[in-house]
């Protein structure tokens, strides 16, 4: 981290308050949706959060855009920062006084599309990070950017989509960019996959007996499908890489697969300071406290890093793949 960045740290308001939400989208359904953000913003305001957190793609839904034809796709998508969506997100965050994190679909330039999120600030900026490793249809593009930047209340953010914090790359590089709090939507757990002993899909049934049988459904969601998977790498990006991570997901049904929710947020540390432990939408609070970052063990370690042994990095392996065919595989 440079000498900058650190002094900055020193001078930043003691702590943040955010606020990160899980709840179950409706397919194309962006004004329903939206309604469900707003109801969440409202209390997030309410109690004192100035930043939220909402899910990956949680306004136009998720995993069934892979079913949708290329004109459905673009009936779907909007322009980001014109776009209706991204100005009604303006508004709110501008009306509400906090900054807003929310997904969608944006149709970018010359007929491509993108998995995009964008953190409205209630000074009106707007700020979009495209997904670096898009798989949800053929038309959707990964984006080629790394998204940080500067929050009203000091603090420096960065954002990272589902897959990209699965790379450890991406999350170094995002800190290596200053960022002292990682976004981090998701729309994952419950999920098909080749490795026997990763994930897995949850039986819709037990989500719908969850009112009969609570106890079936929890034992999924904090299981190897849900909670368990995440704690095997989440805690690590947070801890390796001295930040704050604040992770949203969905839950429930998302096409034909189930979503854990375990909305949560982590210290630089790793350590989790509050996190969802319900089976429908919730939202948690939590304080960030600045003090933790300079002496947090990632920031230490990133000060002993030698980057003249880490060209290698950068050279093809010749093992390199697309991540639409990986996740097709799975």
């Amino acid at each position: 981290m440079n000498p900058k960045a650190r002094r900055t740290v020193a001078t930043r308001p003691r702590t943040l308050r955010v606020a990160t939400v899980q709840f179950e989208s409706r397919p194309g359904d962006k004004e329903h949706n939206f309604a469900i953000l707003e109801s969440f913003v409202r209390k997030a305001s309410q109690r004192g959060a100035r930043l939220v957190v909402f899910p990956e793609c949680c306004l136009t839904g998720y995993w069934f855009l892979r079913n949708l034809s290329r004109k459905q796709l673009g009936q779907l998508a909007e322009p980001i920062p014109d776009g209706p969506t991204a100005r009604r997100l303006q508004a709110l965050a501008q009306s509400s006084g906090i900054s807003i994190g929310a997904g969608w679909v944006e149709s970018g330039e010359e007929g491509v599309f993108h998995n995009s999120y964008v953190v409205a600030l209630p000074d009106g900026r707007l700020h979009r990070h495209r997904k670096l490793h898009a798989f949800e249809h053929p038309a959707i593009e990964g984006g080629s950017d790394f998204t940080v930047f500067d929050l009203p209340d000091g603090w420096r953010v960065g954002v990272l989509i589902c897959y990209d914090c699965n790379l450890i790359e991406n999350v170094r590089l995002t800190a290596l960019q200053g960022a002292e709090i990682l976004i981090a939507p998701h729309q994952t757990g419950g999920c098909r996959t080749r490795n026997p002993h990763l994930m897995g899909v949850i039986d819709r049934r037990i989500w719908e007996r969850r009112h009969e049988d609570p106890q079936a459904l929890r034992r999924e969601l904090r299981g190897d499908k849900g909670r368990a998977w995440l704690m095997r790498w989440l805690p690590s990006r947070a801890h390796d890489n001295g930040l704050f991570l604040v992770f949203s997901n969905g839950i429930g049904v998302d096409d034909d697969e189930i979503r854990t929710g375990n909305a949560m947020v982590l210290d630089p540390y790793g350590r989790i300071l509050k996190e969802t432990c319900r089976a429908g939408d919730a939202m948690v609070v939590a304080d960030l406290d600045a003090q933790l970052l300079p002496d947090s063990t990632g920031q230490v370690w990133m000060q002993a890093r030698r980057p003249e042994l880490y060209a290698p990095l950068i050279v093809p392996t010749g093992r390199e793949q697309s991540v639409r065919k990986l996740k097709l595989s799975e």
